[in-house]
């Protein structure tokens, strides 16, 4: 309970944040806007928190939230396209409640697993700049603190540099779909980095990251939570 209040906490701080002028404009505007599709719809506009089980083993890392999707509902990952596709393999993996992800009142719960983005504002062409990426990473430093997870997932690139540059991994291994990277991040149990290409429509309607790929990162994980190496 302590790591939930605490992560509670630190969401009221979050939601207050605006560091970041073209970020909290950009978010802001897009709320106003809306997008046809969305016009009933009252968004987010503001920092979008973690989302997830606080104890769980497995933390999973994206980009940023989505102009109309994490935006717009308020939950990482919910109302767009990568979310179509990261969430059904989530649930065939055994992590999420349910295959589908709507919205913060859809009752989905994740087991074992906890999500947040690098960059908790939209950035205007899905693309935070390097100063503003660097003005979140405290959160998710604070956060991988308080989870405490064994397994960190990272979705793209960028993701991935950020894990490393938060872990401070003495290495600095190269960014390769699928591969496993061993961490020293506790001194009493193993941990592990494990890439993914992001989930994003380009990258999914494109065939460079295939349902097949994508449900093979999550055995990897399982197998890590197991004991097993990859």
């Amino acid at each position: 309970m302590a790591g939930l209040e605490a992560l509670t906490s630190m969401n009221r701080e979050l939601l207050e944040c605006r560091r970041c002028p073209r970020l909290v404009a950009w978010r802001e505007q897009v709320a106003t806007e809306k997008r046809r599709a969305y016009r009933a719809w009252e968004y987010w506009g503001k920092p979008v928190p973690g989302f997830g089980d606080p104890r769980g083993r497995v933390f999973v890392v994206g980009l940023a939230p989505g102009a109309h999707g994490s935006n717009r509902t308020g939950r990482q990952f919910t109302g767009d396209a990568s979310g179509d596709f990261l969430y059904p393999a989530l649930y065939r993996a055994g992590f999420a409640s349910q295959p589908i992800s709507i919205s913060r009142t859809d009752r989905m719960t994740l087991t074992d697993l906890y999500t947040a983005p690098v960059c908790r504002c939209a950035p205007p062409g899905n693309k935070p700049a390097p100063e503003e990426i660097r003005n979140c990473l405290p959160y998710l430093q604070r956060e991988f603190e308080l989870v405490r997870p064994r397994i960190y997932v990272a979705l793209g690139r960028i993701a991935f540099d950020a894990l490393l540059t938060i872990l401070k991994s003495p290495s600095a291994p190269a960014f390769s779909h699928g591969a496993a990277h061993r961490l020293a991040v506790y001194p009493d149990r193993e941990s592990w980095l494990l890439a993914s290409y992001h989930p994003s429509r380009q990258n999914t309607q494109t065939g460079r990251l295939t349902e097949n790929m994508f449900d093979e990162i999550w055995e990897k994980v399982h197998g890590l939570l197991e004991g097993s190496s990859c």
